[in-house]
């Protein structure tokens, strides 16, 4: 059963962790460092420091004694405080500076030493009174510290929450370097295993020895046996590469670090190969473990391909760290890399030499049987109805990979929620299949004479896919519209090596339902473009790829890698004879699908009245309509 691939905690973090031990809480941590924050605190200190001082002096100006003897000799002064020289007062009346920058009521002054005025008497002959508390309350010093202080706690607190905000760890973003990955919690008995996998038998074999290396590593280390540097897991989308890896460090036990290979590249130059050598690092720390490489085509394509400048561009950066870290390996360090790809014949040959990704495991879809293990895992925890045979649906499920059957197993479960029923049934299992091929059923009304002209459509592809020797057994034949189809016929068949035969089969096939329009009504209609691209496919193939020509021999004429030029596989003259057979081989086939079709002219009708009348039939009915025993029960 596929398990989901542990989430990341931080966006920052270019891989997942799965297994490896819990680190101790790391501190919290400033944008900037504390030493940016202690100065910014000292000058925001000194700058409040610096305005209470200007603010605090405002109100209390400084006279001359001459200006406080005169207020004093005019009646103005209303009380006086005075400690030692020093004399704080208070006017009765507002009194303009000297300056002529304003009034003042409160004032300070200082006595000179010398002076030898009868200050008292002249105090007490205008009614002034002399004050045992200071006219004027200074602040204390605790309170001006505490004032000051204010600003700077102010500064902290905002920079604490736009740190907790943002959470940027301390050093990240331009240099690419980002801490330590947070391991997601897997209980030990939930991790993914080898009794997870089914459908590639062979494939888990393979990595079994990786797995008893992990295990066991001293037993390798004494015969003097070095595990591969590297494995790469190569095969098509959905074959069940990651959840291998997770397999394997499930099954030895390890912790288990992936990341996809596109989440190293950055803009800026450098940053992959930083996050690279980080990756490295914690795998070491907590040896013996798997570090897991997903889609590592991204960065791996041969050197100089790239659109760099000069060849430095950072998908090579990247690329050369991850073969920089791979070379540094050595036997004893119980670090394993695996890779995923879907393209192995891309890669850079410094990636796939002995050293490095030095052994290459071939995923592919699974067989019938593996299908229908694979189907039982995903089933093993839904309700499923008696009438449910899991042996048919794989084998109506040729090419289809375990992420196709897990998602045609979910579309099942959906249904049978929709109609409200306890559980799943293997109608709703069909219903799904259908749906997951051909897309969802349309409320098309077709007029009947359209309808007429479907049902003899499908009715041809079914009727020489029953008769043409060594074609596949048709599974189900329908005129529902579905997605962009107005009927379907499905076949189902585990080959591997294509005969010549096979092919133009395959090809008649396909063609019939053209030729039963052309047999029946003298019509060519749209509804064969899809029947034509099959045809085109297989044609061209088995001129120009697989040497079924006499006149283009046995040699490649056209490229497998579709983004490779068309034009440029071959001589121009090569490619007008291919062109040459494709034409003469899909014409035999035609002629050879309308002559079946005149010749079993009888089946067809029967065929196509039974479809109008049923609108679908199972593979019984379809034979039981054309009257031709289903293969295997021939008599």
């Amino acid at each position: 059963m596929s398990h989901a691939v542990p989430p990341r905690r931080s966006p920052d973090k270019p891989w997942r962790s799965e297994g490896a031990p819990l680190p101790p809480p790391p501190g919290k941590k400033m944008p900037g460092g504390w030493g940016g924050l202690i100065l910014a605190a000292l000058a925001v200190y000194l700058i409040a420091n610096v305005l209470l001082s200007f603010f605090g002096r405002g109100g209390e100006p400084a006279i001359s004694y001459t200006e406080f003897t005169k207020q004093v000799a005019a009646g103005n002064v209303s009380k006086i405080y005075a400690k030692g020289d020093s004399v704080q007062g208070q006017l009765r009346k507002k009194s303009p500076l000297g300056d002529g920058n304003g009034e003042y009521t409160e004032f300070r002054t200082q006595r000179p030493a010398f002076a030898d005025d009868n200050l008292w008497d002249e105090l007490s002959k205008h009614n002034v009174t002399v004050t045992a508390e200071p006219v004027i309350v200074q602040r204390s010093f605790l309170a001006n510290l505490l004032l000051s202080l204010a600003p700077m706690a102010l500064l902290i607190l905002l920079w604490v929450l736009a740190a907790r905000r943002l959470g940027a760890p301390a050093g990240g973003g331009v240099s690419g370097r980002s801490a330590p990955p947070e391991p997601v919690d897997v209980e030990p008995g939930k991790r993914t295993a080898f009794d997870d996998v089914a459908g590639i038998d062979e494939v888990k074999g393979e990595l079994s020895g990786i797995v008893d290396f992990l295990k066991n590593p001293q037993v390798y280390r004494r015969m003097g046996a070095r595990m591969p540097g590297g494995v790469l897991l190569a095969g098509p989308p959905g074959t069940g590469k990651t959840l291998l890896a997770r397999a394997v460090a499930g099954e030895a036990g390890v912790p288990f670090f992936s990341a996809s290979a596109s989440e190293f590249i950055e803009m800026i130059v450098g940053v992959g190969a930083s996050r690279v050598r980080q990756l490295f690092a914690e795998a070491r720390k907590v040896a013996p473990a798997i570090v897991f490489i997903d889609e590592i085509d991204t960065i791996g394509r041969a050197q100089g391909t790239g659109a760099g400048l000069g060849g430095h561009d950072e998908r090579e950066q990247t690329l050369n760290q991850i073969l920089t870290e791979m070379d540094g390996f050595s036997g004893s360090e119980g670090v394993v890399v695996l890779a995923a790809t879907n393209r192995a014949d891309i890669l850079d040959p410094a990636l796939t030499r002995p050293g490095r990704f030095d052994r290459i495991v071939q995923v592919s879809p699974p067989d019938r049987a593996g299908r229908e293990a694979i189907l039982e895992i995903h089933t093993r925890r839904m309700p499923r109805a008696k009438d449910v045979d899991l042996g048919r649906i794989a084998g109506a499920t040729p090419g289809m990979t375990g992420a196709d059957l897990a998602n045609m197993v979910n579309e099942a479960a959906l249904i049978a929620v929709r109609h409200k029923q306890p559980e799943v049934t293997q109608a709703d299992l069909w219903a799904a299949l259908e749906k997951v091929q051909l897309g969802a059923e349309r409320p098309l009304v077709m007029p009947a004479e359209e309808r007429r002209r479907t049902a003899y459509h499908e009715s041809g592809h079914a009727l020489l896919g029953m008769l043409q020797p060594g074609a596949d057994p048709v599974h189900k034949v329908t005129i529902a519209p579905r997605g962009r189809a107005l009927g379907v016929t499905l076949s189902d068949a585990d080959r591997y090596a294509y005969t010549e035969e096979y092919l133009r089969g395959r090809i008649v096939g396909a063609l019939g339902g053209m030729a039963a329009e052309h047999v029946v009504f003298d019509v060519i209609t749209t509804g064969s473009e899809s029947d034509l691209e099959q045809v085109t496919q297989l044609a061209r193939g088995m001129v120009g790829r697989w040497g079924m020509s006499e006149r283009v021999g046995r040699l490649t004429a056209i490229p497998s890698d579709v983004q490779q030029p068309y034009g440029l596989a071959a001589a121009p003259a090569t490619l007008d004879v291919v062109d040459h057979e494709m034409r003469r081989i899909v014409d035999e086939c035609y002629e050879s699908a309308c002559r079946q079709l005149r010749e079993h002219r009888g089946k067809l009708d029967a065929l196509a009245q039974a479809l109008l009348e049923a609108e679908t039939l199972d593979e019984d009915e379809a034979y039981r309509a054309a009257a031709i025993p289903p293969p295997g029960k021939e008599t």
